[in-house]
């Protein structure tokens, strides 16, 4: 196991995550991708000061990028300073990008942030290709959340 700055390589730290994506949209595939960032961006997003709720990806010109993510600008930053709101480079390979263009070419289908965490000294992105939920698929989610739980609590109960 290959060591980078005192950690060990397969130690992931998630450190923003966007649960509003599993709530609004199906989960159909995940890849993981690297962000290009800024240093005051790196130093922002380990203090967690970073939101997912609006990001998604488009891919133009046969690159990936990152809309909607909002960085806080660093408390100890200075005149240069990135800006919050800043549209960001995506690194995957070809191969990976040509197959997610063939997936969000369909109807419906959109890139969606679900989580940034740090890889070494690395901050990647897992990002998820989704298909919007109705309002009932919600409600029909909810409801079996609900079930589960009322049932991992009965079966508690009969143990004890």
């Amino acid at each position: 196991m290959q060591k980078f700055f005192g950690m060990a390589e397969s130690e992931q730290r998630v450190v923003i995550s966007n649960r509003r994506a599993r709530h609004d949209y199906e989960i159909l595939e995940s890849f993981e991708a690297g962000i290009a960032l800024k240093g005051t961006e790196v130093k922002s997003i380990r203090n967690g000061n970073a939101n997912l709720q609006d990001g998604y990806a488009i891919i133009k010109n046969g690159e990936v990028w990152l809309l909607g993510m909002h960085i806080s600008p660093y408390e100890q930053g200075n005149i240069n300073n990135h800006d919050p709101r800043r549209t960001r480079k995506l690194l995957l390979q070809r191969k990976q990008i040509r197959k997610l263009y063939g997936r969000i070419s369909e109807k419906g289908l959109t890139l969606i942030p679900l989580s940034v965490y740090f890889k070494g000294p690395y901050a990647k992105i897992e990002l998820a290709v989704c298909r919007g939920k109705k309002t009932y698929d919600k409600r029909e989610a909810i409801a079996k959340r609900d079930a589960q739980r009322d049932i991992s609590k009965r079966l508690k109960r009969s143990y004890s």
